[in-house]
């Protein structure tokens, strides 16, 4: 595996920080491609189903649900894709708010964190960080998820 494009390298820096022994996860990112990082010390994470993703885009097709989620949080998205119903991960700051009914995970839990630059595997970046620090905000991922629930209600 080649080193991540010179652009990305304060992001993989950022988020390898997130452990307190990150070349430890630069190692595992070489070696497998993902990292399990400790949430709760740089951000957590809300564990959002598919279907909800999905049901609030109009779309279960990749690139389509990627771009709109960028656009729509502005912030960091990791999905699992071991199944079709794999969840998506939104990563938030450990002070940000979260009243919503999916689960936000934080300290004592750990999150596959894919390495940046790759190409996907089952765990991949739907939306990859910009820049160190780059979060979603909880208040448009909760704005998002009122609309799943009547899409879903509608749809044939």
């Amino acid at each position: 595996m080649t080193a991540p494009h010179s652009t990305q390298r304060p992001v993989a820096a950022w988020l390898a920080g997130a452990d307190p022994h990150p070349d430890t996860v630069h190692l595992a990112w070489a070696q497998q491609g993902l990292a399990l990082l400790p949430l709760g010390r740089r951000f957590d994470a809300i564990r959002v189903p598919a279907e909800r993703v999905h049901a609030a885009v109009g779309s279960d097709e990749p690139q389509a649900v990627a771009a709109f989620l960028a656009d729509w949080l502005d912030g960091p998205v990791i999905r699992d894709v071991r199944s079709a119903f794999g969840p998506y991960y939104v990563l938030i700051a450990t002070d940000a708010a979260w009243h919503g009914a999916e689960e936000r995970l934080s300290t004592n839990t750990l999150l596959g964190v894919p390495r940046l630059g790759q190409p996907p595997t089952l765990t991949r970046w739907a939306v990859p960080p910009s820049a160190p620090g780059d979060l979603c905000d909880p208040t448009h991922l909760a704005a998002l998820l009122l609309t799943a629930d009547p899409l879903r209600a509608v749809q044939p």
